[in-house]
């Protein structure tokens, strides 16, 4: 049965074009669905990257502190309690914990100590590095 082109002879839809309509209502609702949907995990998306951002900002900034620690403590432990001269290989480690923080303030300061020629130069050295490690913590 060919219904073709139907024209209802008075104002109301006929049946056809009320489905048609419905079918076309259903499917804008289901568009505006979707779109909302994609906003909001787009919008979630982005606020958990920003988040993330911040999170991998502050492992690093953990980390550096644990390094700094590390430094200072074998520096300390080696260096200012030694009683007698600082072996090669706890030279060596120190040089390349310092080196590890990769600040070249720490890393001048470093070697300024290691350069040091007499007592009160090294003196003034090593309140330099601690004050500046103690600084780099706290930051």
């Amino acid at each position: 049965m060919y219904l073709g082109n139907i024209i209802p002879l008075s104002k109301e839809k006929t049946l056809l074009a009320m489905t048609i309509d419905r079918k076309k209502a259903v499917i804008i609702v289901i568009i505006f669905i979707l779109l909302a949907v994609s906003l909001v995990f787009g919008a979630g998306y982005f606020f958990e990257k920003s988040e993330n951002k911040k999170m991998q900002s502050e492992l690093g900034k953990q980390q550096l502190n644990v390094k700094v620690i590390n430094f200072s403590n074998l520096f300390i432990e080696k260096v200012l309690k030694a009683k007698t001269e600082v072996s090669f290989e706890d030279r060596l480690k120190l040089e390349n914990d310092v080196r590890a923080l990769n600040d070249s303030v720490i890393l001048g300061l470093w070697e300024k100590f290691t350069e040091s020629s007499t007592q009160d130069q090294a003196q003034e050295s090593v309140k330099n590095l601690l004050d500046a490690l103690v600084k780099k913590i706290s930051h």
